[in-house]
């Protein structure tokens, strides 16, 4: 059962004087933001999971395709330190896709206890409807938003990444 706070903690919702001034640090505006991120996901991933659904792939399986996909020849290693999940948690997710062939291992050329992760063909097609869908909802919100605004939440989600996830955007034109 949800208690309501006493009055004097929150203030309306509706007011947009709260979307539209960043000094606004009052527990609602936070609130607001923060189950955006959680809708706004939501609908980012909604259609990626219904095409993931009838193979029975979920999100992490999603992930991999998506990191692979943009770096082929990326290592398990690299892999691991890019989702910041378990082996085990890896191992299940990718076992699968190797058996089910959108994903292929090879062994490193230089050392040889490197396992080297591409796409196949199939798994390429897969990345490619996936994120396509996904480009095109940012596109379009993109659009409506406006240069300004692209910029504003730029800004915002390079402030909520952890420190050493920031360098693979420096340089990077939005």
């Amino acid at each position: 059962m949800r208690q309501e706070a006493p009055a004097s903690i929150y203030v309306n919702i509706t007011d947009r004087k709260l979307t539209r001034d960043p000094g606004d640090l009052h527990e609602t505006a936070l609130n607001r933001g923060i189950e955006m991120l959680y809708f706004g996901y939501r609908n980012f991933v909604a259609k990626a999971d219904a095409l993931l659904a009838p193979l029975d792939f979920g999100r992490a399986h999603h992930r991999v395709i998506y990191f692979v996909g943009r770096s082929p020849g990326l290592t398990v290693g690299e892999l691991l330190a890019t989702l910041r999940i378990t082996k085990q948690s890896l191992s299940r997710v990718l076992g699968q896709l190797v058996r089910t062939g959108y994903v292929v291992q090879e062994t490193g050329t230089r050392d040889r206890r490197q396992r080297l992760l591409s796409l196949t063909d199939k798994g390429r097609k897969l990345e490619h409807r996936l994120s396509g869908l996904q480009r095109t909802l940012v596109a379009e919100v993109y659009r409506e938003a406006g240069s300004a605004a692209v910029a504003g939440f730029e800004k915002i989600m390079l402030g909520l990444m952890r420190g050493d996830d920031r360098p693979r955007f420096d340089g990077e034109a939005g």
